[in-house]
């Protein structure tokens, strides 16, 4: 995983040349870009903790069933990750995983539910944007739920977004197109009018691929943001 969600885990990009037009609405990357939260440095001990608080008993080598892949997904496939939580604690048990869904789902929502930083220029950003038109949210995030509460514990407001998607809601994670495709549609506009903010060319910079716009919050920080839409997109 490489983000604040848990899921088990190239050069910039940029978003056209100076006067590039055909920008009809923005999504945001959550984690990394619009907030910071500190994710678990062990994963698998943070699950581990929070089950052991439900009097879940834990087996001996949890890390290894953790990091074992428990189901085989297509590439880019987003699943809840209290699923494969509770698979892994299944793959050491003589009980199906049905059984251990809601500890689960307890514990994962435990590791992961951290406090929030909003960043700087983030609400400023947003409200900018929002002036011009549909803004959004797209994160990649496997626990259920905690897009929503990070959002309800920054200092941004949830009601600025037209729309937020996130993978384990729609069930593909960034660079896939059908997380980049599930926004654009909540937002009234097709990819290839899109431009996705965020902090990971990687994932973030998937938008490319479908004819969408990049702008990576390293080359342009969110307080210039508006500056750079109103140079850029007209």
């Amino acid at each position: 995983m490489a983000g604040a969600d848990g899921h088990p885990g190239g050069a910039a990009a940029s978003d056209g040349g100076a006067g590039d037009r055909g920008v009809a609405a923005v999504s945001f990357d959550l984690f990394g870009t619009l907030v910071g939260v500190d994710r678990p440095d062990d994963p698998a001990a943070a699950v581990a903790a929070a089950l052991a608080e439900r009097g879940v008993a834990v087996p001996d080598d949890w890390a290894a069933a953790y990091a074992e892949p428990q189901f085989e997904y297509a590439p880019g496939v987003e699943r809840p990750l209290h699923h494969h939580v509770a698979a892994a604690l299944a793959s050491r048990a003589d009980r199906p995983a049905r059984a251990f869904v809601d500890d689960a789902v307890a514990a994962v929502r435990a590791a992961f539910d951290r406090p929030v930083r909003t960043r700087p220029g983030a609400v400023a950003a947003v409200a900018a944007l929002a002036e011009r038109g549909p803004v959004g949210v797209c994160s990649n995030c496997s626990v259920p739920g905690l897009v929503a509460r990070s959002l309800d514990r920054s200092a941004l407001d949830r009601a600025a977004f037209d729309a937020v998607t996130t993978s384990v809601g729609c069930g593909r994670r960034k660079p896939a197109r059908g997380a980049f495709a599930d926004v654009a549609a909540g937002l009234g506009v097709p990819v290839d009018r899109l431009v996705h903010v965020g902090d990971d060319p990687a994932t973030d910079g998937g938008v490319e691929r479908y004819g969408g716009r990049f702008v990576a919050v390293d080359d342009v920080p969110l307080a210039d943001l508006p500056a750079h839409a109103e140079a850029r997109w007209g």
